[in-house]
């Protein structure tokens, strides 16, 4: 059955070619558009309808507004505070370090026009995982069990909470233990955990108001850094960085690729939106205004800000502020209770970080759970809106846990560096997969209706340049060692391929050899939750 009968939004008759005959049903969205329908097949069997996977929460609340605060939110946290000293010793210079911010914002613009796209096509909640399993049917369920236990393994939101532990020690004048950071960090994500699955109607509203904040704080930094380099600072020479900027450049593919991962990892947060279509109000229109204008936000302040950072401050100074930056900037230009003050900012932008992060995430763990994945306790529970019928806690709490993992796990100056790099690596292989799909979607559904249509080359960019993160990391960096030692420079790499191959094991174990082997098979069906959720649940049938 085609996929587009079901999820396609848009203008159409069910005898376009991009409807089969066994549609049976259409209805208007919550849009207020007249002509923007969707396309609805008969409910009787195991696979949720459009309809009835929007069924259940809070309904369709976010707006334009909301939408491009939960992208800015998402993005600005972390990166622009904390990545700035890791790029710049991975590549060795000024100049490459702001080409890779220049390269990262058209390669992020590349794959926010891909997910577009995607996203206007089938306009649910879960963003990649719709798309795979849109793209690669066959096997079944393998594509849906692959992206759930990475988002499940690597879906952690670790590095927000110890940049949010770290700068608070900062400004109380405290050292950083290791154990006092790690002790906050956890009650951070618990904090957002409960106010996201009891108060979702508050935490959006955190969410709007830190965005708002952090915007303003990176906008200080950019005109603090106009100041200074206008040379009417007590900074003696706030060009020198950009003399012979490209001075000391790294000659390693593995250098660039690593620190694009960084880079990335920074501009981390255009999808965000994709993951939660299910709750944003007009879905089609709302995600083709949000995405570009948040991503357009945080592109410029991303750029300008570094420029201010090495305006303000040595090679030197940027290379040993760890996870830092923007404090040492502060404490150059403004002195040292600026830099208390500056470390208070930052941990708030932090905590807007994790508040978006996990905001999204839980969305997606309840699209998985409602694909009747097998977790403990069952689908039912972790699809569920429990306690309040308004928010997914169960969802929330499959991402606090592998976050409170990679808290306390490895210390936090080898942690911080390695989550960076270990969060882009898999997901450039689903990215990669991902773009792959548009094109089979693209030949498998010509006629299906696309609000928005990515121009190829865009494409082709966005996918060459999946290979060669995926590639490059593997070759040996220019200082033998990578930016995490004692740890392999290859590590990461090797740690989510290992995850993605759990992936296609599990899946391989759980619906081909179990079922061989006991002689059954898997029957799905429907099951609508008292919240009003619909979720899929399988049950074993014996064979004849």
């Amino acid at each position: 059955m085609p996929l587009f009968s079901r999820f396609t939004k848009g203008p159409a008759s069910v005898d376009s070619p991009a409807y089969p005959a066994d549609v049976k049903e259409k209805y208007a969205t919550e849009s207020g558009d007249e002509a923007s329908v969707v396309q609805v097949v008969d409910t009787s069997g195991a696979e949720l309808t459009f309809e009835e996977d929007v069924q259940g929460g809070m309904g369709r609340h976010l707006g334009v507004f909301s939408c491009t605060m939960l992208i800015v939110g998402k993005i600005i946290g972390t990166g622009i505070f904390s990545t700035p000293s890791s790029i710049l010793g991975s590549v060795g210079s000024v100049g490459a370090s702001l080409m890779l911010w220049v390269l990262g914002f058209a390669l992020s613009f590349c794959g926010l026009f891909i997910w577009l796209e995607l996203g206007t096509m089938i306009p649910r909640s879960g963003g990649e995982k719709v798309y795979l399993e849109a793209a690669y049917k066959k096997p079944k369920y393998l594509a849906t069990i692959v992206f759930t236990v990475n988002a499940i393994v690597l879906g952690f939101t670790a590095s927000g909470c110890i940049v949010f532990a770290q700068n608070i020690l900062i400004s109380a004048g405290q050292p950083a233990e290791r154990w006092v950071v790690r002790g906050i960090a956890i009650g951070v994500i618990c904090f957002v955990t409960l106010l996201h699955g009891l108060t979702p109607k508050l935490g959006i509203w955190i969410i709007n108001v830190l965005t708002m904040f952090k915007i303003v704080i990176v906008l200080v930094i950019v005109i603090a850094g106009w100041v200074v380099l206008s040379g009417k600072t007590h900074i003696e020479d706030p060009h020198k960085n950009f003399r012979d900027a490209f001075a000391g450049s790294s000659n390693s593919s593995n250098d660039y690729a690593t620190a694009m991962f960084k880079v990335l990892f920074a501009y981390t947060g255009w999808s965000n939106v994709n993951y939660v279509l299910n709750d944003v109000k007009n879905p089609v229109r709302t995600l083709k205004i949000a995405a570009p204008l948040g991503l357009s936000i945080c592109a410029a302040l991303y750029l300008l800000a570094n420029i201010a950072y090495f305006a303000a401050a040595s090679k030197t100074e940027i290379l040993k502020a760890s996870t830092t930056v923007a404090a040492v900037f502060f404490k150059n230009v403004f002195g040292v209770k600026a830099e208390k003050a500056l470390s208070v900012f930052v941990a708030l932008s932090a905590l807007g970080n994790v508040m978006a992060a996990t905001y999204s995430a839980s969305k997606v763990n309840q699209e998985l759970a409602k694909e009747g994945i097998p977790l403990p306790f069952g689908p039912r529970f972790w699809a569920s809106n429990w306690p309040t019928g308004k928010s997914p806690l169960p969802g929330l709490i499959v991402h606090l846990i592998p976050s409170i993992i990679v808290i306390i796990g490895p210390p936090p100056a080898v942690a911080y560096p390695f989550i960076l790099d270990l969060d882009g690596y898999p997901g450039q292989i689903i990215n990669l997969f991902v773009v792959i799909g548009l094109f089979i979607l693209r030949y498998r559904e010509p006629h299906a209706k696309r609000p928005f249509k990515v121009w190829l080359p865009f494409a082709v960019f966005f996918l060459a340049s999946c290979v060669f993160l995926l590639v490059a990391p593997f070759l040996r960096p220019s200082n033998g060692v990578g930016d995490s030692p004692p740890l392999p420079y290859y590590l990461y790499c090797l740690v989510g391929i290992a995850v993605m191959a759990f992936g296609v094991l599990y899946w391989a174990v759980w619906w081909v050899i179990l079922p061989r082997i006991f002689g059954y098979t898997l029957e799905p069906k429907k099951v609508q939750l008292e919240d009003g959720t619909y979720v899929t649940v399988f049950s074993r049938q014996k064979n004849s």
